[in-house]
């Protein structure tokens, strides 16, 4: 498989560590309040491409969830304000987790393929590791924490700066933090916060300090990933919004002090979702969650393919009649799966390995850095096809496990779809025998009865085709 790597700005062959199991780590939501549509194009992003490489072997695929941080300590204490500080992060979090896991179900996203792991699950990983980094140098105490060394690590030898070049221009306060810190340098963040006076702590002595408190937000991903994944792991994904500073910091405190300056082999990060072709912001207007499109009518996985039919590498508008089109791009490809239903001894016969020729096609797009539209166009060649043609019964099976692959390597559920029920196979098996008899008068009364059930039939040189309407 070949992926673009932020570290070295390129397309390569990727190659894992361990050639029996590719290690993958995504950084997943703050989870106090809602995921926005942004968002969940990084996580679709992130479940297709551990989808796709588990066509070459096993992959653990490990998500965090942030139930520690400014925004969840922010939003718990001001929505539970009679409970102590610890039972209000903990309610806050777990009902937004829920919610963000009822989304990923939604939007096609295999729960089952995927390990989770809080940032409060893993408190003594991430004291563990800040005194590792104190202890060899890199980290210092200042009035309200710990904080790590940009200098002393860039004296070690190592370079900050190792997924995009620094300058003034992203190297602001406002990217750096988003609090005042006691810290040396602009550049330099925070590792772990002393308490204020009702937030959620957890012990904590560095040295002979009482540092009793709780953990910065990025430190948490370097202490999960190394938990469950170990490191150096193969691939860390997730939006370019991460690039800097979160993933940067990551890789700096996870090497800091070690011969091996590697923290993950490949980065893969994926642009923005516009919105009418703006960033999405509260202010705007323009700020969208699975729930609102799902209230205006749309299918979830219709936000699925929308995302899919861009380049996860390429900025993707979002609009209500992108979203549209999106639906009935989806629909066709339900309705081309019910092909499977009426596979005919009397439709023709595709050439020779056709259908093998547009797995491999769509196959080997998957393969090329995710190539979703590229994937998807040798999908639509099929669905003029079949329109045309029909399916014959001797070419379901290579039809069968074309659909396998389509949904194995992008969730879409075209095979979980039922049949037309036995009510209405027999209304249609009336309605044939109707035209043999050439009574037209009562095919069409049939037509319309189905039509009435969302059923809509189409007469083929072939025979009946039909399709469900949305």
């Amino acid at each position: 498989m070949k992926l673009h790597n932020t570290l070295t700005h390129s397309i390569q062959d990727f190659v894992p560590l361990d050639p029996e199991k590719t290690r993958l780590y995504s950084c997943g939501p703050t989870v106090y309040n809602h995921i926005h549509i942004g968002n969940l194009r990084a996580f679709i992003m992130a479940d297709t491409l551990r989808r796709v490489l588990a066509l070459d072997g096993s992959v653990t695929h490990v998500m965090n969830f942030t139930d520690v941080d400014d925004k969840t300590i922010r939003s718990s204490a001001s929505q539970y304000p009679d409970m102590s500080a610890e039972e209000a992060l903990s309610t806050l979090t777990q009902h937004y987790e829920q919610i963000f896991r009822n989304d990923m179900d939604r939007i096609g996203n295999d729960l089952t393929a995927m390990t989770f792991i809080r940032a409060t699950e893993s408190i003594d990983d991430m004291r563990q590791l800040i005194t590792n980094i104190y202890d060899s140098g890199f980290a210092y105490l200042g009035d309200d924490g710990v904080y790590f060394s940009i200098e002393k690590y860039r004296a070690s030898g190592k370079t900050y700066g190792q997924l995009l070049h620094l300058d003034s221009s992203n190297t602001s306060d406002s990217r750096i933090n988003n609090d005042e810190y006691d810290k040396d340098s602009i550049h330099d963040f925070a590792l772990w916060k002393i308490r204020k006076e009702g937030e959620p702590a957890w012990e904590f002595n560095l040295g002979d300090t009482d540092i009793t408190g709780r953990p910065g937000w990025h430190i948490e991903c370097s202490a999960m990933s190394h938990k469950l994944l170990g490191q150096p792991f193969d691939i860390h994904t997730g939006g370019v919004d991460l690039i800097f500073p979160h993933h940067e910091n990551e890789i700096a405190q996870s090497t800091a002090g070690l011969d091996n300056k590697i923290y993950a082999t490949v980065f893969v990060h994926n642009e923005h979702l516009l919105v009418e072709g703006k960033k999405m912001s509260k202010s705007l207007g323009n700020f969208y969650v699975l729930s609102d499109l799902v209230e205006k009518g749309y299918d979830p996985l219709a936000f699925r393919l929308l995302a899919l039919q861009s380049h996860y590498r390429n900025q993707t508008n979002f609009s209500w009649d992108n979203l549209t089109a999106a639906g009935h791009r989806l629909n066709s490809l339900r309705n081309i799966s019910r092909y499977r239903y009426q596979a005919v001894s009397t439709a023709e016969h595709f050439e020779p390995e056709y259908l093998a020729g547009i797995t491999s096609r769509f196959t080997d797009a998957m393969q090329d850095d995710l190539n979703t539209p590229e994937a998807l166009a040798a999908i639509s060649s099929l669905v003029t096809k079949l329109e045309r043609h029909g399916l014959h019964t001797d070419q379901l099976a290579d039809f069968v496990k074309l659909l396998e692959v389509i949904d194995g390597l992008m969730g879409l559920s075209l095979l979980v779809l039922p049949d037309i029920s036995n009510t209405q196979q027999k209304l249609l098996a009336e309605r044939q025998t109707a035209r043999d008899q050439k009574d037209w008068g009562l095919s069409d009364k049939l037509r319309d009865q189905l039509n009435s059930d969302g059923i809509v039939v189409k007469d083929m040189p072939y025979g009946q085709i039909w399709s469900i309407q949305t």
